[in-house]
């Protein structure tokens, strides 16, 4: 593709703003689609999990896919390849940074879906055919990943206002408000309020400078938990900062190979309050052994414990992942969580065993309370209250 020949004096085209409120458009009908989805693949589903009306899932994805393609034909058919250009010319007008060949991988990802999709677009099966139930299920990749990926070709099409940032301060009024910074952070008196990564790939924060009674805006350039950050400027409130500060870019993600759209499916999984539940209405020790034993299962069907070990070690790779000293130190703290929580599930799970080991039953004595208390016959006539004496009452 070629970049469009009639464009103003900052290099896009006159019509960026439109491609770019397509691609939003196509998002937001994507993310509804994506709910609406979920709802009707609930439905065909368990209380664990397992999908259990297998034809209802069929035509639940069915609908998901014929709606987005309709959607994609709708807002960005005739707009993609411009929205491509245009975005491609951005970038290539951008100063190196780290995350550039990221985002032209991304470019050239859209541009090999946007491809796909455009060519069953031209040749479109027969209307409610299983031919063209697999045409759309064929797409549905494609047509995720524009919705994941078109933030980062929004963001190289748009306005770049405040891109190209000019530190309002001198180097002797930088050093100075920094030092300013550094002692109120010594003091507990620096508040961190908002973070971004420019263009340039180095991360901006806001933060709050509170000297006395008196609070002042500033805005940070690199790790501020680590030796080397500088204040590049201080303003009356966060809106002022926001006019002229670097614009921030579409913020990274964890893992490059998931998305919301493609989630898998829930593996079953019994939850805390029915493993409760299975202890409370238990009558052997073996029925509790295996409820405790539910809640350190392992694999694919993993209990609790395990998913909760899983979840701190995840949560560990995102805080390594911010890739800042206070990140790293987080990493660290929810590291160890997760090897305690491993040294627990190991424990519940002989302790399980030795319970499920136990040959015994609860005592006969421990009896079930009744649930109602017997009423009365309908035909039955209760007994007359006796009568109040004049002794009665004068006693009361």
């Amino acid at each position: 593709m070629t970049p469009t020949s009639d464009t103003p004096h900052d290099g896009l085209p006159p019509q960026a703003p439109e491609l770019v409120q397509a691609a939003a458009s196509f998002q937001q009908r994507m993310t509804a689609i994506g709910r609406e989805s979920e709802v009707a693949l609930d439905l065909t589903r368990d209380r664990y999990g397992r999908t259990v009306h297998e034809g209802a899932a069929a035509i639940a994805r069915a609908r998901r896919d014929k709606t987005a393609v309709e959607a994609y034909a709708t807002h960005l058919a005739p707009r993609a390849e411009a929205l491509i250009d245009t975005a491609r010319l951005a970038l290539d007008q951008l100063p190196p940074a780290r995350h550039l060949p990221a985002w032209r991988a991304v470019l050239d990802s859209l541009t090999a879906s946007a491809a796909e999709i455009h060519r069953a677009l031209d040749r479109p099966a027969s209307p409610g055919s299983p031919a063209e139930r697999a045409q759309h299920a064929a797409l549905w990749p494609h047509l995720t990943a524009w919705a994941d990926l078109s933030p980062v070709a929004c963001h190289l099409a748009g306005p770049r206002e405040s891109r190209h940032h000019k530190a309002p301060l001198t180097d002797e009024e930088a050093q100075t408000w920094t030092e300013r910074a550094q002692a109120a952070q010594w003091r507990g008196e620096l508040e961190l309020t908002e973070s971004w990564y420019a263009a340039d790939g180095q991360p901006i924060t806001l933060a709050h400078l509170v000297e006395e009674d008196d609070s002042t805006v500033v805005a940070l350039r690199g790790d501020p938990y680590a030796p080397g950050w500088q204040v590049i400027g201080h303003y009356t409130h966060e809106y002022e900062a926001g006019k002229v500060l670097p614009a921030p870019v579409p913020p990274g993600v964890l893992r490059g190979d998931v998305s919301r759209f493609n989630r898998p499916a829930p593996a079953p999984e019994a939850s805390l309050q029915d493993l409760i539940r299975d202890v409370v209405e238990g009558h052997s020790a073996g029925d509790a052994s295996d409820a405790l034993l539910g809640a350190v299962q392992r694999g694919y069907d993993a209990g609790p414990m395990i998913r909760l070990q899983q979840l701190l070690e995840t949560g560990a790779q995102f805080a390594s992942a911010l890739e800042s000293v206070q990140g790293r130190q987080i990493a660290a703290r929810l590291s160890a969580l997760s090897r305690q929580i491993e040294f627990l599930a190991r424990e519940v799970e002989e302790t399980a065993e030795d319970l499920g080991a136990t040959v015994a039953v609860l005592p006969p004595h421990r009896a079930s309370v009744p649930h109602a208390r017997p009423r009365p016959a309908v035909d039955t006539t209760l007994p007359t209250p006796p009568p109040r004496t004049g002794a009665t009452a004068h006693q009361r």
